[in-house]
């Protein structure tokens, strides 16, 4: 395995880790609500390139809570391999869903990082020779010392850690690649925050492309009348 080798649509695989609401009411380390955009988005990456995704959750019915459905609606047709371990590494479906898609590199986005992440990855790379990708930014602890130590612990180990974006730019890697370029710019402009905003302003007032949504009439300025400020 070369960890110098980059990211593509044909050498890596994803796993989505119990991303679910009993989970995240314990995360502390990022906001929540960015957790989920980031989560989702590296979601619609993926769909976009293609690349092979497990999901799994943990005790839903009697703990966890059902996985985000914003998650769900990216892969509507995705199994949810449900475990009671907290080392998915434990489970046979997960393991042989990993082996199934036949790629060593492994990009991992879980909660929470000191927990299902860390054992996850520390186990696959010993026991099934995985090479790790974290994703720090789609991953979350329960405190902000809980994530930061795990994700030092996970890099002394060998774990490469990454953040939802690089991921997706490192699979599209050239703008000449149009067959995904309208699909990232989408993702960009709907979860990137001011690069998204940015995307938009471009594309609008300097390229002069239609805005991306239709909406009412825009009405011109009125000065106020000079007998109306007086009246007021």
């Amino acid at each position: 395995m070369n960890k110098l080798e980059l990211l593509t649509r044909d050498n890596c695989q994803l796993i989505f880790i119990d991303h679910q609401p009993q989970m995240a009411f314990g995360v502390q380390s990022i906001d929540r609500q960015v957790l989920k955009n980031n989560t989702v988005a590296l979601a619609k990456a993926a769909r976009t390139f293609d690349i092979p995704t497990t999901i799994t959750t943990v005790e839903t019915e009697s703990f966890s809570g059902h996985t985000y459905p914003e998650l769900l609606a990216v892969f509507p047709d995705h199994p949810l391999l449900e475990r009671t371990s907290m080392n998915s590494w434990d489970d046979q479906k997960v393991r042989d869903a990993l082996a199934d898609n036949r790629r060593k590199k492994v990009i991992v986005s879980g909660l929470w990082t000191e927990v299902c992440n860390n054992s996850f990855a520390f186990s696959a790379m010993a026991d099934g020779g995985y090479e790790i990708y974290m994703v720090a930014d789609a991953s979350g602890g329960t405190s902000k010392e809980a994530h930061d130590y795990s994700m030092q612990r996970m890099i002394q180990a060998g774990v490469v850690p990454v953040t939802w974006q690089q991921v997706m730019l490192e699979w599209q890697r050239d703008w000449a690649s149009r067959d995904t370029y309208d699909a990232v710019m989408e993702i960009v402009r709907e979860h990137s925050g001011a690069y998204g905003m940015g995307v938009d302003y471009a594309y609008t007032m300097v390229h002069k492309a239609p805005e991306r949504v239709e909406h009412g009439e825009l009405i011109a300025p009125v000065a106020t009348r000079p007998d109306a400020i007086a009246a007021a």
